[in-house]
């Protein structure tokens, strides 16, 4: 009964997780837009300039809390839900003077939703001829008095949980005690839990700080890809069998690719290899911190290019060094690890518990296991019509936007034309979606969102034999 109520709350705390980086990541364009603006023309930037510097205030006072306010409404009910949650979250940011991030990620979704319950009163009420002025008129006013109660009262009270944060934040590093965090931080990675970590801790108050300072080591802590690469160096050197084959592979998809999520089967193969990441991270925060280093917004995903390209300048050194710190200490107590280690390493059964953790298939995991998937017949269906094919997955980013360009790719070399693959979330699935390929576990929830289109359910985006049934049809 413990262990089912531990994992209950590990579930609920990924859900919370997801849920928060369903807001944040279609909006990372425009975090990173602020960050190399930021990194440019700030009196501290790349290229200074007065002029443009005054782009930097607006666009992180206004444009990226009602760009969450917007899309956590959407996520809720819509394009009305958006709509009255960027109105509710107005009020949120007019009342404070303090980036609203964790303003908007509350008052975002309770505009979405209260708008739903009230659309739901009145569905079926409406005279003939009315619909559009009630519309209008209930979310106008529905909305502008969520602004207020936001502007009142909502505002103050997360300004004021903001502060305490931030203060609790300061006090640990000026007492130095920064480093620790990785105590916390990179076992919740292996967990699932960096959305919750990251989303709903350390970045909105990362993005506080780099407004006051130009920077903030915040952004380093989660992103860091330096324990995960010395994990994966050990594994390369003093690996065994298919996990020292598969290293090398993982190690591009890490570092470079920035999806951190394939170096956790190699954690849970051998847990004692969490003290290396730990160790590794600590290592990476205590170097960030002698450098007095941090970036000016949130790498995403967390490839070294990110990093880069989000450093203040004449700090890369910095930055790299911690990375570089990191990976040395994680592969050289890694090593220790696998060296004596009796234990066999199955990878495949590592990346099972990985996904049972997950909660989901991971869109990576076939690059370091043997696929064993078998195809099902795709159902019949008239792909002679079929002209948008759309990948969807909860964030419609990450695992959905690599199984797109595969497909993109196998539509180009069969020399099919005028069929568009393109990808989103399920949340926004358009009407006019013929086909809609979706993880088998998510399907449902894509067939109850557009139930008109045709529905593909695949194991695995990265290799799906299902693929190659979709284009002889479409031939």
């Amino acid at each position: 009964m413990a262990n089912e109520n531990k994992n209950d709350f590990r579930v609920k705390i990924q859900r919370f997780g997801s849920h928060l980086s369903g807001m944040i990541m279609p909006n990372i364009g425009a975090f990173i837009a602020w960050g190399l603006i930021t990194a440019l023309f700030i009196p501290t930037g790349w290229f200074p300039n007065e002029e443009l510097n005054k782009l930097v205030s607006p666009m992180i006072t206004y444009l990226l809390p009602l760009l969450i306010g917007y899309t956590g409404g959407k996520m809720v009910y819509a394009e009305r839900g958006g709509v009255v949650g960027a109105i509710a979250t107005i009020g949120v940011i007019v009342g404070t003077d303090i980036p609203m991030f964790l303003g908007a990620m509350v008052m975002g979704p309770v505009g979405g939703y209260l708008i739903k319950l009230v659309d739901g009163l009145f569905k079926g009420k409406v005279k003939a001829g009315f619909e559009m002025l009630v519309n209008n008129f209930s979310a106008g006013i529905l909305g502008a008095i969520i602004a207020i109660i936001g502007f009142k009262y909502i505002g103050p009270v997360v300004e004021g949980l903001s502060s305490f944060l931030s203060g609790g934040v300061e006090w640990i590093v000026e007492h130095n005690l920064l480093p620790l965090a990785s105590i916390f931080i990179e076992p919740g990675k292996v967990l699932f839990l960096n959305n919750a970590i990251n989303q709903g801790i350390l970045g909105p108050i990362g993005v506080e700080q780099a407004k006051e300072v130009g920077k903030s080591i915040l952004f380093l802590l989660e992103a860091n890809p330096g324990p995960g690469l010395g994990i994966l160096l050990a594994y390369c050197i003093f690996g065994r069998g298919t996990s020292k084959q598969t290293a090398p592979g993982a190690v591009i998809i890490q570092f470079l690719g920035g999806i951190h999520e394939i170096y956790f089967p190699y954690i849970l193969m051998k847990p004692m290899m969490l003290l290396a990441v730990i160790a590794g991270g600590m290592g990476g925060v205590f170097t960030f911190t002698l450098f007095d280093t941090g970036l000016v917004a949130t790498p995403s995903p967390g490839s070294i290019f990110a990093l880069m390209a989000m450093a203040p300048k004449g700090e890369h050194l910095g930055v790299l060094a911690g990375v570089f710190v990191a990976a040395i200490i994680s592969f050289v107590i890694g090593a220790i690890i696998l060296k004596t280690s009796k234990e066999e390493e199955d990878i495949n059964s590592a990346t099972e518990k990985m996904e049972a953790l997950k909660g989901k298939k991971s869109s990576v995991a076939s690059a370091i296991t043997e696929t064993t998937t078998t195809s099902n017949e795709v159902t019949d269906f008239d792909y002679g019509n079929v002209k948008k094919i759309i990948f969807a997955c909860d964030a419609g980013m990450g695992s959905s936007a690599m199984g797109a360009s595969i497909m993109r790719n196998k539509v180009k070399k069969a020399d099919i034309e005028g069929v568009d693959v393109s990808n989103t979330s399920i949340a926004n699935l358009p009407s006019d979606a013929d086909l809609v390929i979706t993880h088998k576990d998510l399907t449902d929830r894509a067939v109850a969102k557009l139930p008109g289109a045709q529905h593909v359910s695949v194991e695995n985006f990265l290799n799906s034999p299902k693929y190659d049934e979709i284009i002889n049809k479409l031939k």
